[in-house]
């Protein structure tokens, strides 16, 4: 029952431990959250004493004026408090002193007034400065913590109930109680029901404010969890697809996918056996990931997303996942950018690394493949099946780029692709119909300097 009735006021609950890095998001929110909070503090004060400066004067007692006093003191507090906000040295403590001390000198300058003009104390208990209480509540509800809150609204509900009491107390108070409302407003009389009525809805507010902040907050965590769990997913999945399925309209469900004209790029490690066994996994891990860097940066560059690693291999699309101008020729042009990596880069374990690439262009579809609650998001069809067997086929044919037909055609004829050798008719392992296989020789270093990204790559 009370769980039930938490979740109907604050919302539903994170019943799990929050991450280290959840809860330092929400720290580093709240921290600044205080900084703004002492500018607006700061702002107030600053409001308080113009108004006092250039509100006309009337006659006064000839003894200590506290108004100035008052606001000097509160000045000095919030530039205390502002410069421990920006070092990020506001403890409980001191934040629940700070809450305290901002309602308290607000009551002690509106006690203040009936020094200052020389009236009875129930003069004070008609001052609009009582308005700012609710400005100082509602300024805690900027931390995302109902706590002090509530401390502002019990200091504020406790500060008016002792300045009720004081009318009450001192000299003349009772004998100006009345109950005629009209007499309230032109005299100053005092009328309880009005102060009990001050009070409860100093204390309303507060109330409804950390009930608002409470449900803003756990939806904050739930928000922050979702942003980090999205975050790290974009890091074992192509940003690019991660982004995809957390901004889909719709749950995204098995067999959910898209036809499209694409260009698609298998990739492995020749010898990537014989290299594994020479290493440890420590360093097969680092070599790998040297490796994966590299190609990574001159994939992103050409507007190609890895949509999926197995092992050494890569499958790379262009224009399935983003939209590409030109994705057959920019797959060509990061195949032969990844053959020059094949022969400048030395990796950690001593040695280079050749990469063979079988390279496709046709229709094929993207979207979600598994179980209703295990699904991979990949492509999948007759012309990606034809680019994974032209990459094992360049085993046979002793190459490092293998494409079809419909690839050449795509791309045209470009200053920066060499020359096309036909490889005849080849039909595919798993299909019946013949695919024309042709290959191209890497660019010699001594005949470019560098494979260069088209202006026109859309990203």
């Amino acid at each position: 029952m009370r769980s039930t009735l938490g979740a109907f006021l604050f919302g539903k609950d994170t019943k799990t431990r929050l991450p280290e890095r959840v809860q330092s998001a929400i720290k580093k929110q709240q921290d600044e959250s205080e900084k703004l909070i002492g500018w607006v503090q700061l702002l107030l004060v600053t409001i308080f004493a113009s108004l006092y400066a250039i509100a006309p004067k009337t006659s006064m007692s000839d003894g200590i004026h506290p108004v100035p006093w008052a606001l000097g003191l509160y000045y000095l507090f919030t530039l205390k408090r502002l410069a421990l906000a920006y070092r990020n040295a506001l403890t409980s403590r001191f934040l629940t002193l700070s809450v305290i001390a901002d309602i308290g000198l607000l009551m002690v300058l509106i006690w203040s007034f009936h020094i200052q003009y020389m009236q009875p104390a129930s003069f004070y208990l008609k001052a609009p400065t009582v308005l700012y209480v609710f400005i100082f509540i509602s300024l805690r509800s900027l931390r995302f913590d109902p706590r002090y809150i509530l401390i502002a609204g019990g200091t504020a509900a406790v500060g008016w109930i002792a300045l009720t009491g004081y009318v009450l107390w001192s000299e003349g108070g009772k004998s100006m109680i009345t109950r005629d409302y009209v007499t309230y407003l032109t005299s100053n009389s005092i009328l309880i029901g009005a102060e009990i009525d001050k009070i409860i809805a100093i204390v309303l507010v507060s109330l409804v404010l950390a009930i608002a902040v409470m449900r803003a907050k756990r939806s904050f965590i739930r928000a922050v969890s979702d942003e980090i769990a999205a975050r790290d997913l974009s890091r074992f999945v192509s940003p690019e697809i991660a982004d995809r399925i957390t901004h889909a309209e719709h749950q995204i469900k098995p067999g959910d996918g898209e036809a499209v004209v694409a260009t698609v790029m298998f990739t492995d490690i020749e010898g990537f056996s014989t290299v594994s066994e020479k290493l440890s996994p420590k360093e097969l891990a680092t070599m790998l990931n040297e490796y994966f860097t590299e190609t990574n940066a001159v994939i992103t560059r050409f507007g190609g997303v890895i949509t999926q690693f197995e092992g050494d291999a890569m499958l790379i699309t262009f224009n399935a996942v983003t939209p590409v101008s030109e994705h057959a020729l920019n797959a060509i042009r990061t195949a032969l950018a990844i053959q020059e990596i094949s022969q400048t880069r030395v990796y950690s374990f001593g040695g280079k690394l050749k990469t063979r690439c079988g390279i496709n262009s046709g229709e094929i579809v993207i979207g979600a493949i598994g179980s209703e609650n295990r699904l991979t998001f990949t492509v999948h069809g007759d012309n990606v099946n034809i680019a994974a067997r032209l990459e094992t086929l360049n085993k046979q044919y002793g190459s490092y780029i293998l494409a079809t037909e419909e690839t050449v055609q795509s791309c045209g004829d470009h200053a920066d692709i060499p020359a096309w050798t036909p490889r005849g008719d080849v039909t595919v392992r798993g299909r019946e119909t013949p695919t024309q296989v042709l290959s191209i020789a890497p660019i010699a270093l001594s005949e470019k300097n560098s494979v260069q990204a088209p202006d026109q790559v859309a990203r």
